[in-house]
């Protein structure tokens, strides 16, 4: 009869053998590739946002001031909102307190701001110089979310094309025939230059409560990359 022993050992034999014989196969006639594929576009969302800032020895008295500027530009945004087309939203509102030399409070100041946003430019543009109580501080330019769905498709067409006319290429080139995909990959990414506006970004109330403030839009390039392994057979 076997000792208690000898038993262990050919146990333990037993159990590596079938956790050996469980593990995947190193695998092989592995390739990794990448491709990518761009558009570019015309940007079609404008984004304005106005602020206007306030100090004062009293809080509450810079808050009210902060209060009324922006109630004021709500009263004349509002009318002109239409979803999609032009949209109001606030931004910052903070208050905060100023110190003297000596870290002692001696004042307090704050900043609020309303962004005007859409792909109606004329109508974000024009409302923006109605607005007195409050300045231009930044226009910045985008694309909605039905001209970036439209562009990824497309770009995501190309880039996949471009991926497995690579992955048929470098399967030949090392001797096969074709291939099989193992994993896939798929990130998006806008690069290209910044639009400018064709006025300056901080403008007097004057020239805005006269006129619309100007704007030119600029192309993005989207740009989607595909990348992962695929099996040469």
């Amino acid at each position: 009869m076997p000792s208690p022993k000898k038993i262990a050992a050919c146990a333990l034999l037993a159990c590596a053998t079938c956790l050996f014989a469980q593990m995947p196969a190193t695998p092989v006639n592995v390739a990794q590739l990448s491709a990518t594929g761009t558009v570019e576009v015309q940007q079609d969302l404008l984004m304005i946002t106005m602020n206007t800032t306030a100090s004062g020895q009293d809080a509450t008295v810079v808050q009210s001031q902060l209060k009324q500027a922006l109630d004021a530009a709500l009263a004349v945004a509002r009318p002109a909102v239409q979803s999609g087309q032009l949209d109001v939203r606030t931004g910052n509102f903070s208050l905060y307190p100023r110190y003297d030399q000596n870290a002692k409070v001696n004042g307090w100041q704050g900043i609020t701001e309303l962004v005007l946003d859409g792909r109606d430019f004329s109508r974000i543009t024009a409302t923006a110089g109605k607005i007195k109580s409050l300045t231009l501080a930044n226009i910045s330019f985008g694309l909605s979310r039905e001209q970036r769905a439209k562009v990824e498709d497309e770009a995501q067409a190309i880039a996949i094309e471009r991926f497995k006319a690579k992955a048929l290429e470098v399967s030949k080139g090392f001797g096969f025939s074709a291939y099989t995909l193992r994993e896939v990959i798929i990130s998006a990414n806008d690069q290209g230059g910044q639009p400018r506006p064709r006025s300056m970004a901080m403008q007097a109330r004057g020239e805005m409560a006269e006129s619309a403030v100007p704007v030119e839009a600029g192309k993005t390039t989207v740009l989607i990359t595909v990348s992962g392994a695929v099996q040469m057979r």
